[in-house]
């Protein structure tokens, strides 16, 4: 390839992506890579990492990138929005049948792709190297970098594979991309590939517009806070970070019986709800996600007001990388991790379960990190940055709870300890008043909230129809940017922000169409977007019919224990009675016996006292049972155990 001009750089950039200019450092990256230089690019999540591979792509006609990618769903994204643009892409997986994969190898070796996207798993396959062999590669891009080094958070043996690269390209160029490597990833992550002299973008780790604010909660507090972090959003998008699967279902029920719709993403979901729950949430069809760190890779949503974690991340490096996908739009947004001191244990659980002595320790380095950055007294910003081996120039960022105070919403007191907290003192009081602000994202006037409202609802619509992703058809700052023009003509709408040709040629009569209907008074329907469900009634009607505990955790999609923890909560608020067909009289004395010798509070040793195959879900609901009888029998001078341990 050779050096590009300033000029036809931006008119690529204008015809494929509709922008004007390129973000901070993507030209220079861009001209490396274009000039056949390595390039090692660390840049924050939303901060326009896959345009500086795909663009220069694009610039190599007759010639084709091979992008690494680590997720099919990633890869199925990135190629619909090329093949939108009007750019010539295609992915190879594991799931494609041998005649699909033979028709794109036949078009790859004719150079008709301009960027061909591979698994790492699919690389380090015996046949592939041979498979690229045949194909006129321009470069290779590794996406998510940081997982090729044993000292990054996300450590995947098969990104090992790719050092191979060099051996057998030796004359193609390797650019390496990552939103969240450490000075030591850095260095690794050259080493391992073998960068030769690459260009080096490591942008600044500082989120200007993200609120960091860590508070420590306890089962009791962290409900309410997490309403109040939720109920505060009145736009955007909000996700939700729990530590388990089974967390994701209770934390969805709890949302939803308080009025919120919200859904569930975790790994154990069949592909295809995923994909659903995912498409409804990007399209705002549902604003509330709750998901484990399965969620999140390569989602392109601008504006995610709040991002909420529910216990401690497993390091600095993972937390940055999931808070990231708040305020992509360069516009207020709030990172708010709750976590606990029980989290320890949790943490402590999955590091015993590593094999490796050296990545277990290294699991416990990254822990230990992080309860420093949870206790730290320093500027949460400036915390970050100096993780990342950034030296600030800068103290302090003004916005997150150390500098400005923990926000006031936020104080919900435990009524275990009601009169023993001191209270704050005035002048931190109206520190903290200074230091809140809403996130609610842009205030609109409410014809425009009106247009942006029809305008998604016409998006969804649309991307429906197309079977692709709502992002696809459309970005929500490209959504944004036509409802400000609001432009009349086809001339016009090119001119708008994130609509390059091709775009405008596949939708641009459509949206005028559109535009002029709602000038004409036509409105959003309201029955697109998601309402709550009802947790409790759903649950107690399939009881009422008879349904297993089971047999409902597959209707309601959740964990069989998180159903137990419903039937627990509706028998402890007198809205269920528990029932006898639920055990035999032999288990349900068997259990009651056990937590008459070790007690109710801990259900561990109980567990450690029965056989195997009694669940923890069991011993629950025979405790909640028992406690509801002991409440009932308070005063009679009846035991709790006697004689009602049985079921009947």
């Amino acid at each position: 390839m050779q050096p590009e001009t300033a000029s036809s750089l931006t008119d690529t950039l204008r015809h494929y992506w509709g922008y004007d200019a390129f973000r901070p450092g993507q030209e220079a990256v861009v001209r490396s890579i274009a000039a056949g230089r390595d390039a090692c690019v660390v840049m924050p999540t939303g901060g326009g990492k896959s345009l500086c591979y795909q663009l220069p792509a694009v610039l190599d006609a007759g010639r084709t990138t091979v992008v690494i990618s680590p997720l099919i769903a990633l890869m199925q994204d990135q190629v619909a929005q090329l093949e939108q643009m009007g750019i010539p892409a295609a992915f190879v997986n594991s799931s494609m049948a041998g005649a699909e994969r033979n028709q794109i190898l036949k078009r790859a070796t004719a150079g008709e792709f301009r960027l061909l996207y591979f698994s790492p798993e699919r690389v380090a396959l015996g046949d592939t190297p041979e498979w690229l062999k045949r194909i006129p590669v321009s470069f290779f891009a590794i996406d998510e970098a940081h997982c090729i080094s044993e000292w990054g958070h996300e450590f995947r043996p098969e990104y090992r594979q790719l050092s191979r690269l060099r051996e057998l390209f030796p004359d193609r160029p390797i650019a390496a991309f990552t939103a969240s490597a450490t000075q030591r990833v850095r260095h690794d992550i050259i080493e391992q590939l073998r960068l030769r002299d690459p260009h080096k973008h490591i942008a600044s780790f500082r989120r200007p517009n993200l609120h960091y604010i860590v508070h420590e909660s306890n089962s009791r507090t962290q409900e309410e806070m997490l309403l109040r972090a939720v109920r505060r959003i009145s736009e955007g998008n909000v996700i939700v970070y729990a530590p388990t699967i089974a967390r994701v279902g209770e934390t969805v029920d709890v949302l939803e019986e308080n009025g919120i719709a919200a859904i569930g993403y975790h790994g154990q979901m069949e592909g295809k709800a995923r994909r659903e729950n995912q498409e409804k949430w990007m399209s705002d069809e549902v604003r509330v996600l709750v998901g484990t760190l399965a969620f999140g890779l390569g989602i392109n949503k601008a504006a995610v007001r709040s991002v909420v974690h529910l216990s401690l991340p497993k390091s600095v490096e993972q937390y940055y990388q999931e808070a990231g996908r708040a305020g992509r739009d360069g516009l207020p947004a709030d990172c708010i991790l709750l976590w606990q001191k029980k989290d320890r244990g949790l943490h402590a659980y999955f590091i015993g379960q590593i094999g490796d002595p050296v990545e277990r320790e290294r699991s416990w380095q990254r822990y230990h990190e992080v309860e420093r950055f949870v206790q730290s007294m320093d500027c949460r910003q400036h915390h970050v940055c100096k993780h990342f081996g950034e030296q600030p120039k800068w103290e302090r960022c003004g916005t997150c709870d150390i500098c400005a105070g923990t926000p006031h919403w936020l104080e919900v007191e435990d009524t275990r300890y009601r009169g023993r907290r001191a209270k704050a003192s005035h002048m931190m009081r109206e520190r903290r008043a200074a230091g809140e602000k809403s996130t609610g994202g842009a205030t609109l006037s409410v014809p425009d909230a009106q247009l942006r409202e029809y305008l998604r609802e016409w998006r969804r619509n649309t991307a429906r129809d197309l079977g692709v992703a709502a992002f696809v058809v459309l970005h929500d700052a490209a959504l944004d940017a036509l409802c400000a023009a609001k432009p009349t003509t086809l001339q016009a709408l090119r001119a708008v922000s994130g609509f390059g040709d091709k775009k405008v040629e596949r939708y641009g009569q459509e949206i005028l169409d559109a535009l002029h209907r709602f000038h004409k008074g036509q409105r959003a329907h309201n029955d697109w977007h998601a309402t709550a469900s009802q947790p409790r009634q759903d649950t107690l009607q399939l009881l009422g019919e008879g349904r297993t505990f089971e047999e409902i955790a597959q209707i309601r999609g959740r964990k069989v224990s998180s159903v137990v923890d419903m039937v627990v909560k509706l028998m402890e608020d007198g809205e269920l009675k528990f029932e006898a067909k639920w055990f035999s009289a032999e288990r349900y004395a068997q259990i009651a016996s056990a937590i008459q010798q070790f007690g109710k509070e801990r259900l561990k040793p109980v567990k450690d006292g029965l056989p195997e195959e009694i669940t923890y879900g069991e011993i629950r609901l025979v405790a909640a049972h028992l406690r509801i009888q002991q409440n009932q029998n308070s005063g009679t001078g009846r035991s709790e155990f006697a004689p009602r341990c049985s079921p009947s």
